[in-house]
C-alpha cells in the first residue's frame, strides 16, 4: 500500500497495523470458526 508514513497505524517495532488487519482478513477461516462450523455440521447430523 502507498500511504503516506506520517498517516499509518505503526506499532512501536515498526509493523503496519492496518496492514496486518488486511492481510488477517484475507486469511480465511480461523480456528474458532472452524470450531464452530465443525459443531454444527455435528449436531445437524444427530
Amino acid at each position: 500500500m502507498n500511504i503516506p508514513k506520517q498517516k499509518r497505524n505503526l506499532t512501536i517495532a515498526g509493523t503496519d497495523i492496518d496492514e496486518v488487519k488486511r492481510l488477517n482478513s484475507q486469511s480465511g477461516l480461523s480456528y474458532n470458526e472452524v470450531k464452530r462450523l465443525l459443531a454444527e455440521s455435528l449436531n445437524k447430523k444427530e
